[in-house]
């Protein structure tokens, strides 16, 4: 299982937002041209259900309208990551012990939120999770969104102790805690990078690669940083790298995914729309994102 999910899950993993229309409801149209745009443009990987996906606005009957929306387009041509976390274990271990996960290769699971778990805590979440299911498993550290840090100690112990946690999606910022994850990480274990203005950076320490925003308008551009900076052509990979830094910043100004959904609405393929209490981005971002995509020779 190691290789196998090893090759699945390096490279560049797309976070799929979920289009919206104006009347709130799901756009499976458009949601359907972003899967065959990430297909033909190389993403390696697809995110489905994420915290890019407005996935705490869908009810539970529109993620599993989603999920095999998903797998139905998707059709075997790339792994599929799907979203399964939550601040009350005993639902996640529910979930993992009763849902269907034909089609998926893995799982990603953010710490839980609000509850604000010692490290103990977050180490005996995980065990369950890891206890019930035999399916891969990223951790997702993003402590900017659920308000608390997984240490470096807590996440090497996870890996050490379940052969099934596989990866950590490291969202921390916190470059030292990355790199020690790294450097004392047992050999199969792999370390995704979470934020795409920092994905050139961890890749040349030894991350595998980046589940991605940006990547969900960029896939071709993006994978291709990915690749290069993962053959260790670092020189080209800066280039593509810096060629984006001005729409990094972008991106989470006015929090995520209004900045991506955006960048897709200016490039024709969504409605340029969100779930309360998600709202668009403001006009004058709207305005300097148009600009950077004009910059980039980027239709729109």
């Amino acid at each position: 299982m190691e290789s196998s999910i090893q090759n699945k899950l390096t490279g560049m993993g797309v976070a799929l937002v979920t289009p919206f229309k104006q009347d709130d409801s799901i756009d499976f149209d458009a949601l359907g041209r972003l899967v065959d745009y990430q297909i033909q443009n190389k993403a390696d990987y697809l995110v489905v259900l994420g915290t890019t996906a407005e996935t705490p606005s869908l009810t539970a009957e529109e993620k599993k309208e989603i999920v095999d929306f998903v797998k139905r387009r998707v059709n075997g041509q790339l792994p599929i990551v799907l979203g399964c976390g939550g601040n009350c274990t005993a639902n996640v271990v529910k979930e993992l012990q009763h849902a269907d996960f034909s089609g998926i290769d893995a799982i990603l699971s953010v710490t839980p939120y609000y509850n604000k778990p010692s490290q103990e805590g977050l180490y005996q979440h995980y065990k369950a999770i890891a206890e019930a299911t035999e399916l891969p498993i990223i951790l997702y550290n993003v402590p900017g969104r659920t308000g608390v840090n997984m240490t470096e100690e807590t996440t090497l112990r996870l890996a050490r102790d379940f052969s099934n946690i596989v990866a950590v999606k490291e969202a921390s910022g916190n470059i030292t805690q990355m790199n020690n994850i790294i450097k004392h990480k047992p050999k199969d274990f792999m370390v995704i990078c979470g934020d795409d203005g920092i994905a050139y950076p961890l890749m040349t320490l030894g991350a595998v690669g980046v589940i991605s925003v940006i990547g969900n308008a960029f896939p071709k551009e993006f994978s291709r940083m990915v690749r290069l900076a993962l053959n260790g052509d670092y020189e080209n990979a800066l280039t593509i790298h810096h060629r984006f830094t001005d729409m990094f910043d972008l991106l989470f100004v006015d929090g995520n995914p209004a900045g991506v959904k955006c960048i897709l609405h200016a490039m024709g393929y969504i409605e340029n729309k969100l779930r309360l209490p998600l709202v668009p981005t403001r006009i004058t971002t709207y305005e300097k994102i148009r600009e950077v995509l004009m910059n980039l020779s980027i239709k729109c």
